[in-house]
């Protein structure tokens, strides 16, 4: 029995498509905060458990019978220490098998400041004495493409991460080599440094942006605290724009470059190329 938290989300959603190639529905807990929002998993015969990461209760009641346990990181960024505690606890008093988690690429020595949160939860599962697989997840190509229309609406592609070179691959890439964490025989103890098979700096997405769409996409490079202000000057709350911004500089700096090609390795096909995850946004 495999349970998955965040079953709901986009990465978690994904996940758990990619186990129904392999596994039988039954065997498979989806773990979500509303299990409306996975009433179509439910009618695939997934097994839905209303679960929430503050509260353990839920969590103890939704991972009985579980044998694996996919930790997806929380969405909540300066509450995951704390959540994630939550679900590792539960997972300990269920006696979960193996834990698999979500972490950020080279988690013990990247330069973002995301990592925090990452490493501590590293240091729990460690502690907890449970077998564990660590899914180090590089950047989404999607974290960037789905700014497209505001990119084609301005002609500019603002950031602050210069001639930095990101290695990111698709959201379903990465999920496909979290439901084979959580299926491939030996899996404990491993720890996986996942990102794209190429890299690419601002300025090749934004000039890719425009080959593929017609209009002219240009790159600017702006400093972290001013490319922040640009942020919340267009809406967004003053700590995701910091999130944004930080995760930016620590791309200038290398925080986002990985060339082992582990992910192919390991899903057994080359990473979804970022001209394609364009396309599929300008499509969209």
């Amino acid at each position: 029995m495999i349970a998955v938290t965040g079953a709901t989300g986009q990465l978690g959603r994904l996940v758990i498509e990619n186990l129904l190639h392999t596994e039988p529905a039954s065997s498979i807990l989806a773990l979500a905060r509303d299990p409306a929002k996975a009433a179509d998993l439910s009618a695939l015969g997934v097994q839905v458990r209303q679960a929430d990461y503050t509260q353990p209760a839920s969590l103890r009641t939704a991972l009985a019978g579980a044998d694996k346990l996919l930790l997806v990181s929380s969405s909540e960024v300066g509450q995951r220490v704390a959540q994630h505690r939550t679900v590792i606890d539960a997972a300990i008093d269920c006696d979960i098998k193996l834990i698999g988690y979500t972490s950020i690429l080279h988690a013990d020595t990247s330069p973002l400041g995301l990592v925090d949160e990452h490493q501590k939860t590293e240091a729990m599962l460690e502690a907890s004495g449970i077998p564990c697989v660590v899914l180090r997840n590089g950047w989404y190509t999607e974290n960037y493409t789905v700014s497209i229309p505001m990119v084609l609406a301005h002609g500019v592609l603002m950031g602050s991460a210069g001639d930095g070179r990101i290695a990111s691959a698709s959201r379903a890439d990465y999920a496909a080599a979290a439901a084979l964490a959580m299926t491939l025989p030996d899996q404990a103890g491993q720890v996986y440094e996942l990102a794209g098979d190429t890299a690419y700096t601002l300025a090749e997405l934004a000039a890719e942006i425009s080959r593929q769409s017609g209009k002219p996409v240009n790159y600017t490079n702006l400093p972290r605290e001013e490319y922040k202000s640009v942020l919340v000057g267009f809406g967004l709350p003053e700590p995701i724009a910091d999130l944004i911004s930080d995760s930016d500089s620590g791309a200038a700096h290398g925080g986002l470059f990985d060339d082992a090609r582990q992910l192919s390795i390991l899903i057994g096909r080359p990473t979804t190329p970022m001209a394609e995850t364009v396309t599929a946004q300008l499509k969209a």
